[in-house]
């Protein structure tokens, strides 16, 4: 907790340099210190995705012979995959990878420790499940999960054993987040009056993959595998590389997009999930036989569950039919309170909208303007592949330090879950045309006053 404006602006300072080292910070010199610290930790892949590829490769390269890990396995239901898995990595780290048709031979490997996760959206909490109960320490994408049964049980499985579990939330690892998020639970912030949330890019095909489509065989893959708690359903290799288009193998924009932002509302406030959202959209323009929306809006109530006079709204809007700025990408979190501003597009805290002592002075009441505080210069940018960015490499690193510390990593398994619980929420109100609610006894998503299931 921050206790005065000169002790944030200090460490919003510390955060510009890079040279933060609070509660979850973990410094190299404090690494040498643990015992097993000269113990390799070997990872096995699970999915060779472009996720993986772009961004997980990168930031574990950056850390790895400091942290003395490998990656000893790829495991990929897809042999195209596996087989550039296991090139890909035998290239990069000089030694033999091995392969995996499925993640059963993968955890026959007694060597395996951990795992990367990054299938398809459905499938993640069902992959950390199998982790787990593998005895493996898991890093998993995001979404967690796209139904509360699976969200539900990935929740139980991670909470029964010991495994440390990061979920792929990387603005829980980003610098101007660890200063907002304190700067708002110190107080001086004021109570949260509204939150506007922004994902736009003009990328027809962001997530097509038209070229991979035509090179994928079913005698090629393991598709009862890939649906696996789904309906069964014909061989379809638009569902299997392009799921992001379709329901019920991915919800699209909640799932991708909203999940990264509406995590911060509930790090930044300590609410567990919205009260009700209700939804606006459509496949308005791309007529690629996608069935997921190009336009969302949500419109969310927040507040504490127990008092219905306290809250406040949150708006989440995404296109993929117009960024609205010329370098073709545009996100924007933005907190407001009755004394300002918090902006984590600029990284700036200001006055902005505050109310002013003038006129506060003539009704009577206290104004709560804002100091002028620049966070830093870190930006989350909205590219398909932002590569090894700096929040992301300092995600990963977080993981792997608490691979060997055996703590608690900066996104535990109930950010996923609760940003779970929004998305579903979102995803059920857009389906439904209903206003969505949660029942926080049953743990479900209600919509027209019965539990949404796909």
């Amino acid at each position: 907790m921050i206790n005065s404006r000169r002790d944030f602006i200090k460490k919003a300072g510390l955060l510009t340099a890079g040279i933060y080292t609070g509660t979850h910070a973990f410094s190299a010199s404090s690494y040498r210190r643990i015992i097993g610290a000269n113990d390799r930790i070997n990872i096995g892949v699970v999915g060779f995705s472009d996720r993986h590829k772009g961004a997980h490769a990168p930031s574990f390269l950056a850390a790895y012979k400091e942290l003395n890990f490998d990656i000893i396995a790829v495991s990929d239901i897809w042999k195209l995959r596996r087989e550039e898995g296991v090139d890909f990595w035998k290239q990069k780290l000089g030694h033999a990878i091995k392969p995996c048709l499925n993640n059963e031979a993968l955890y026959d490997i007694k060597d395996v420790d951990a795992v990367f996760v990054s299938t398809s959206d459905f499938q993640h909490a069902l992959h950390a499940i199998e982790a787990v109960k593998a005895g493996k320490d898991a890093y998993v994408e995001k979404p967690l999960a796209e139904t509360m049964e699976d969200a539900r049980a990935v929740l139980k499985a991670v909470k029964d054993s010991k495994q440390i579990v990061q979920i792929g939330s990387q603005r829980r690892s980003g610098l101007n987040y660890f200063a907002a998020n304190d700067f708002i639970k110190s107080g001086k912030f004021g109570d949260i009056v509204m939150v506007e949330l922004t994902w736009n890019v003009n990328q027809p095909g962001r997530w097509r993959r038209p070229d991979l489509v035509g090179k994928l065989r079913e005698e090629d893959t393991d598709w009862k595998r890939f649906l696996l708690n789904r309906a069964e359903e014909p061989f379809n290799a638009r569902h299997y590389l392009e799921y992001r288009l379709f329901w019920p193998y991915s919800s699209g924009i909640p799932g991708q997009w909203l999940c990264h932002q509406i995590d911060t509302v509930h790090w930044f406030t300590g609410l567990p999930h919205p009260r009700s959202v209700a939804v606006n959209g459509g496949n308005y323009l791309w007529k690629d036989g996608r069935e997921n929306a190009d336009t969302f809006t949500a419109v969310f109530d927040y507040g504490p569950l127990d008092d219905l006079t306290k809250g406040f709204q949150v708006l989440f809007k995404s296109r993929q039919t117009n960024s609205g700025v010329l370098n073709g990408e545009e996100v924007k979190e933005i907190y407001y309170s009755n004394g300002g501003t918090l902006n984590l597009d600029t990284n700036k805290i200001s006055a902005t909208g505050g109310l002013t002592e003038a006129y506060a002075s003539a009704m009577g009441m206290k104004a709560n303007l804002l100091p002028d505080i620049t966070l830093n210069n870190i930006r989350v940018g909205t590219a398909a592949n932002t590569g090894g960015d700096v929040v992301t490499m300092a995600h990963i690193r977080n993981w792997m330090e608490c691979v060997r510390n055996r703590k608690e990593p900066n996104a535990p398994i109930e950010a996923g879950y609760n940003h779970s619980i929004a998305v579903i929420m979102a995803n059920a109100a857009y389906r439904t045309g209903e206003k969505v609610i949660f029942d926080d006894k049953r743990q479900e998503v209600i919509a027209g006053g019965k539990a949404f299931k796909y």
